[in-house]
């Protein structure tokens, strides 16, 4: 097995999940993980281990889902994906309304949130990645990372909390 088999095989489910959620689909989660490795297995001599190879492979993804959003040229924003889990089966049609409509909520906070703190909180949810890998991205330490993840956590928080918000 060749090393690019290995990394594959460790961190395409990864990546998948990453793409998943951002884009909400699951063919197109397929079809950007693919080419995401195909790019990555073209540009492997280059990467210089400058970061943990999982950070790599989620920012040549992210920038697959961003050139897919333009030529299929789709309108609505990448932030608009899902934070809610699916509800439960057991989830009454009121409840299932109500986390629809919190999403909703959320969403649409989230895409007023300043950069970076809209993408460290997007990578932090999404990508599942840790504080170090977020710093290592933006060439910044974990506690900046963190401090930066808890910044945008707390804005998305007291806009919720304020019922007046429909920006």
């Amino acid at each position: 097995m060749t090393e690019f088999e290995n990394i594959y095989r460790e961190y395409f489910d990864d990546v998948y999940r990453y793409i998943r959620r951002l884009s909400g689909d699951e063919h197109t989660a397929e079809e950007i993980t693919s080419e995401t490795f195909f790019k990555a297995m073209r540009a492997m001599d280059r990467f210089r281990g400058d970061c943990d190879i999982r950070v790599w492979l989620c920012q040549i993804a992210k920038n697959c889902y961003y050139t897919y959003l333009k030529k299929a040229k789709k309108i609505e924003p990448v932030d608009e994906m899902e934070l809610l889990e699916l509800p439960s089966e057991e989830s009454t049609v009121e409840e299932q309304y109500m986390k629809r409509e919190e999403a909703a909520r959320i969403r649409t906070i989230l895409h007023h949130i300043p950069e970076p703190y809209k993408e460290v909180f997007m990578w932090r949810v999404f990508a599942e990645l840790s504080f170090k890998q977020i710093g290592q991205i933006f060439g910044n330490s974990e506690n900046w990372a963190c401090v930066t993840y808890h910044r945008a956590k707390t804005m998305i928080q007291l806009r919720l909390e304020d019922r007046t918000y429909e920006k």
